[in-house]
């Protein structure tokens, strides 16, 4: 079992889906957490039920927001040793039909918002007295990632983005012993997974059922990714086990990637 006992970790996104999953995880090995997100209500559920965490709403793409929510996490736990960057949002549009106000959200709150808030934390994760912790950076990225799909180029690109973001991070921060590594899930059981199935009906008028096949379709084994287990994978890259994996994007795609 990962002992994470001492480690400072900080998640954006922390209210729902991965990120509060995240927060369990490594909550319950031992860490402390801060938990980011726009809405208060959300961070705090997550939170009432750890031992030792604390909430900040935050913006992940404006820059003081970021140094704020930093700020309040040192003051709290101290230096964070652990970023999960996981803030993140999707659309869907034909491209011909995606302006430039739209594009331009994804890419903020995806591949900024990631940049912004591990930028944030860098030095308290190159701080010199931090050697005997694990000190990782872990990106929440998806298949989108890896490959294309159709009517969300905005966030295919945002993705690719992060992604690239990870292998060049990791080679810059190696010698530091700071880890950089991407988690790549395709659709996973989050409320947004919820709000495309419900666009596809809408959209369709096909049943919650046929727009959820559809969706599971590329996936070979027909299923979606629980919350959970893009935790457990956050969990092992933080563990000592993990200390040579670097620079990686790890599918988790039922064999899709």
């Amino acid at each position: 079992m990962t002992d994470l006992t001492g480690a400072h970790a900080l998640i954006t996104g922390g209210g729902t889906g991965i990120g509060a999953a995240v927060a369990r995880v490594l909550s319950n090995a031992g860490a402390s957490v801060t938990l980011a997100g726009r809405r208060r209500e959300p961070l705090d559920e997550v939170a009432s039920s750890l031992p030792r965490a604390t909430v900040c709403t935050a913006d992940v793409t404006d820059e003081a927001s970021c140094a704020a929510l930093v700020a309040h996490a040192q003051k709290a736990f101290g230096p964070i040793d652990i970023v999960v960057a996981n803030a993140g949002g999707a659309m869907s549009a034909p491209f011909a039909k995606t302006d430039l106000a739209k594009w331009q959200d994804i890419i903020d709150v995806n591949l900024t918002g990631a940049f912004l808030t591990v930028k944030s934390a860098l030095s308290d994760l190159l701080r010199k007295d931090a050697a005997k912790r694990p000190r990782r950076v872990i990106f929440i990225a998806s298949t989108a990632g890896l490959k294309g799909y159709p009517y969300v180029v905005p966030y295919v690109a945002a993705k690719h983005g992060v992604v690239g973001m990870t292998r060049a991070l990791a080679v810059e921060l190696a010698k530091s012993l700071v880890t950089v590594n991407a988690v790549c899930p395709g659709y996973v059981e989050t409320p947004l997974f919820d709000a495309t199935i419900a666009n596809i009906m809408k959209a369709t008028s096909r049943t919650a059922e046929q727009s959820k096949a559809d969706l599971l379709k590329a996936n070979p084994q027909g299923r979606a990714i629980k919350p959970e287990e893009v935790a457990e994978t956050v969990l092992w890259l933080c563990s000592h086990a993990a200390q040579s994996v670097t620079g990686q994007a790890v599918a988790m795609s039922g064999g899709e990637t």
